[in-house]
């Protein structure tokens, strides 16, 4: 008995156990630790003091972002399998680094927006819930794009959305945020069932959830088997089309923005799409390639009904209705939703999925910024017009001419005008993934949604600096206020001297 080197518990014990990189997985527990800690310390802090919860929450972002430096050098893995180093459930590749890079900036924009937005409040809005949620959340949308099992995956999505209900529907007694926050959340929840059964098909098929052994066993199943993992390939897709506002998943997006606080409507717009397609890219080019049949004329069929549907809607906004501005910007997330998603249907036609993939990042990231800095001047004219009309930024170069040069950039980057230089290379980088993967027809429904949307885009740019009727009383903009909008603008600005920069930052490193 005493001859036998290794009992068979410790054999099952040493198999189990897992060292862990806490280097890897830091930016992700950075923000979760500051979350708890905001949570605990809203319970012994005075009123008075409550803001400064804000300004920790937006330094935990910031030090969770200053986490990515370390990581650059090379590509690191934790929580693998024994025996198998492919198989990880947590990978800090290149693309993780800059889709955590788009969460942690995206999510301290939108903090620099809340500071404000609370203050305003006067206590209307719960402080200490509120940093919270929004640093769980942004913890959540960190671990996604490094998770490489499905499990992980889903786990990750619900951390990142649950927090955001509650933060959609976190003004008590307000009627249309409850209503946002119960379409947002039963919506969301009917999604992610769908994907969860879709899940449940490929591990029947495969007896695997990580992403590298799914790829390589999907491909052999059994013929009796082939229609139930086509099935899962369809129905796993879907919770993550949701994320992404995709047609026909976008309904809750419109009521969703207008209910929700401005800065948990631009949180949204930039960390919820960067959650979605990060998703969508690992379970489509990493987990299913052998099925590209399957999602790739599905991707492309959803990408041409997307934008053509958000354009549509945003150019049927009318200018003196209530909340029209935030809904615009609500419809035109759902149309370049349309166009992040060309780039990957695309790389399931093209001989090199990773640069289709890459301008899907590249693009994610010009959006991300300009798109962030149009909330934060709709932010700054929402705090004197309450409804946030367009006709409220009729003449706002008069009152404010820093902020209305600014918009202007941001709508001019966004239609992909100069002197928005970043957003028209953005727009011929995915047009050219189209072409280059054989989706002409694909092209040009991207291209006549890019008329339609110049139309409403130059019309609001026209109204900053129409004359306006009656008082043009001044702007004050608070500091976190000018600090986002400034963050924005030069990152803005920067790119659009140097577009190319994108690509070299946007280049996946997948496989």
């Amino acid at each position: 008995m005493s001859s036998v080197a290794h009992p068979p518990a410790q054999i099952l014990a040493e198999s189990v156990v897992q060292s862990v990189d806490w280097l890897a997985i830091a930016p992700p527990t950075l923000a979760a630790v500051v979350a708890l800690v905001v949570l605990v310390a809203d319970l012994f802090v005075g009123e008075a003091r409550r803001p400064l919860l804000g300004w920790l929450s937006v330094a935990g972002l910031a030090g969770s972002t200053a986490l990515l430096l370390p990581l650059l050098d090379g590509d690191r893995a934790t929580f693998c399998l024994t025996g198998d180093t492919r198989a990880c459930s947590y990978t800090a590749d290149h693309f993780t680094l800059v889709v955590q890079f788009l969460v942690f900036g995206g999510a301290l924009l939108a903090a620099l927006l809340s500071v404000t937005a609370l203050k305003d409040a006067r206590g209307r809005l719960p402080e200490g819930e509120f940093w919270f949620l929004l640093l769980s959340s942004a913890a959540g949308a960190a671990l996604l794009p490094a998770s490489r099992d499905l499990a992980t995956l889903v786990v990750a999505l619900e951390v990142a959305s649950l927090p955001a209900f509650a933060l959609v529907g976190i003004r008590h007694g307000d009627r249309k945020s409850s209503e946002a926050a119960l379409k947002f959340f039963l919506s969301s929840v009917t999604a992610t069932a769908v994907s969860l059964l879709g899940i449940s098909f490929v591990y029947a098929t495969t007896g695997t959830l990580y992403l590298t052994q799914v790829a390589d066993r999907i491909q052999r199943v059994d013929g009796q088997l082939h229609t139930l993992a086509q099935t899962g390939v369809v129905l796993t897709l879907v919770g993550f089309a949701f994320k992404t506002a995709a047609v026909p998943f976008h309904f809750w997006v419109p009521d969703t923005y207008v209910g929700a606080p401005l800065p948990v409507a631009a949180y949204l717009s930039v960390v919820g799409k960067a959650v979605g397609f990060s998703g969508l890219i690992l379970v489509t080019v990493v987990g299913f390639p052998s099925y590209a049949d399957v999602w790739g004329p599905a991707l492309a069929a959803l990408a041409a009904l997307t934008m053509t549907v958000g354009n549509v809607g945003a150019l049927r906004q009318q200018a003196t209705r209530a909340y029209s501005a935030v809904r615009l910007l609500a419809w035109s997330s759902v149309g370049q939703a349309g166009y992040l998603l060309v780039p990957i249907a695309a790389a399931a036609y093209s001989d090199d999925a990773e640069q289709a993939v890459g301008s899907t990042v590249a693009y994610a990231l010009m959006y991300a910024a300009v798109n962030l800095g149009a909330f934060a001047v709709a932010a700054l004219v929402g705090r004197t017009s309450k409804a946030n009309r367009l006709t409220d930024y009729r003449g706002l170069y008069a009152r404010n001419p820093l902020a209305a040069l600014l918009m202007a950039f941001f709508l001019l980057c966004l239609a992909g005008l100069p002197p928005g230089v970043i957003g028209l290379f953005a727009k011929v980088t995915v047009f050219s993934a189209a072409v280059d993967a054989g989706l002409g027809w694909l092209a040009v429904v991207m291209a006549v949604n890019v008329v339609i949307a110049l139309y409403y885009y130059l019309q609001w740019t026209a109204l900053l600096f129409r004359a306006r009727e009656g008082e043009t009383g001044k702007h004050r903009v608070p500091a976190p206020l000018t600090a986002a909008i400034a963050l924005t603008a030069a990152v803005g600005i920067a790119l659009s001297g140097a577009p190319q920069l994108v690509l070299r930052f946007a280049d996946t490193g997948l496989f």
